[in-house]
């Protein structure tokens, strides 16, 4: 199984793709408190339609106890890597660490002694940064890929 980890996301809507993301590939979603919405909020509901009995999430109260649920290598996300997502030989419990909409991972978390690497996603440049269920999306798809897709119908 492959793990999603938003640290402190604020907008209900990419949550809510995320837990979607999860259903549809499986991927365990890991949020970190404080969340910017309830997890009853209408816009988180409708982002996931009817896929929140399918997917796997968890919320957690830390970012230390969100990655010690981590069997594998965790792998931050940040336009602050020369390393891209693509670059990485993906493994079975590998994690993909993405931080909140508004300012990204923080540098506390990026130097956590659980993050094993950093990675990009290609963008244009004068692009400030991707929507966080899009990266998510982006590169847990990659990571699917290189497993073999393992559990899809």
């Amino acid at each position: 199984m492959l793990h999603i980890v938003f640290l402190t996301p604020e907008i209900p809507g990419n949550t809510g793709a995320a837990i979607r993301l999860s259903a549809c590939t499986g991927a365990m979603l890991h949020l970190v408190e404080p969340l910017g919405f309830d997890m009853e909020d209408s816009k988180l509901r409708r982002a996931g339609l009817d896929y929140h009995d399918l997917a796997h999430v968890k919320v957690h109260p830390d970012l230390d106890s969100a990655l010690a649920e981590i069997p594998g290598r965790v792998w931050a996300l940040t336009g602050h890597a020369s390393t891209m997502y693509t670059g990485i030989s993906y493994e079975d419990g590998d994690a993909l660490l993405l931080g909140r909409e508004s300012t990204g991972l923080p540098e506390q978390a990026l130097r956590h002694p659980r993050v094993s690497g950093r990675a990009r996603i290609h963008m244009r440049p004068g692009a400030r940064s991707l929507n966080l269920a899009n990266s998510a999306s982006i590169a847990l798809y990659e990571a699917w890929r290189q497993l073999g897709f393992t559990g899809a119908g």
